[in-house]
């Protein structure tokens, strides 16, 4: 994991009472709530460890449905989130998982809206920092501290290089990339993490890049972690 800056390790603005159950089970929330494009009908948690044994007192349950209806790790309204989602149409519930974690803080979501699922998996590594592990099967892992792509494409020759092309063409540095398939010319999930905010244009020539089939960018890297979604 790296630590970006001082802010990075003491944790971000926030409603406590912990940074690593609150204000990072948060941004797992809303890691998943970009990722998935829009606020799901439907969230399936389960939480392990320490997540799990202490989370209820901590705010962690309430921090994962802020996250997921879209609010900063500073919002006042965090307490009253479990209630308020509800209201905003999302029906969230929270059990204890079974089997082993990649880490004591671990949550995994399951999201569906009409016909749509999608599950992801999150640990909070401390200080608000957070790691995703797991994306719809796929184990790529990364930080989202860093304004984030994450690509659904077919495993096909030519279609990485053709992606980082379109990158170096708008002069955007990538700093990090993880890619995970699950089968040789299958379907493939790439997350690229880069040193500026991706353009629009930039964005719009990988959707159209033959093989993509879904594309979505967000920035959590200002203290704040409402975050900025293109889907």
């Amino acid at each position: 994991m790296r630590f970006k800056d001082l802010f990075s390790i003491i944790g971000p603005d926030m409603i406590g009472p912990s940074s690593s159950h609150t204000a990072g089970a948060l941004r797992i929330g809303l890691i998943a709530r970009h990722l998935f494009g829009e606020q799901p009908e439907q969230a399936d948690v389960a939480l392990y460890q320490s997540f799990a044994d202490t989370g209820r007192g901590h705010g962690t349950d309430a921090a994962i449905a802020a996250g997921l209806l879209g609010w900063a790790t500073d919002d006042s309204r965090i307490p009253q989130s479990l209630s308020l989602a509800e209201q905003h149409g999302l029906h969230i519930e929270f059990r204890k998982g079974r089997g082993m974690a990649p880490h004591p803080n671990t949550a995994q979501i399951r999201m569906s809206a009409k016909d749509r699922v999608m599950q992801i998996t999150g640990t909070s590594i401390g200080g608000g920092n957070v790691e995703i592990v797991n994306v719809d099967g796929f184990d790529v892992r990364f930080s989202a501290a860093y304004p984030t792509m994450v690509i659904w494409h077919s495993d096909k020759v030519g279609l990485l290089a053709a992606l980082t092309r379109w990158f170096s063409r708008y002069g955007i540095n990538i700093g990090f990339m993880d890619v995970d398939r699950n089968r040789r010319s299958g379907d493939a999930l790439t997350v690229i993490e880069a040193d500026a905010v991706f353009p629009i244009e930039l964005v719009e020539a990988v959707r159209r890049v033959k093989g993509v089939t879904r594309a979505v960018t967000f920035d959590l890297s200002d203290r704040t972690d409402s975050g900025n979604s293109d889907n």
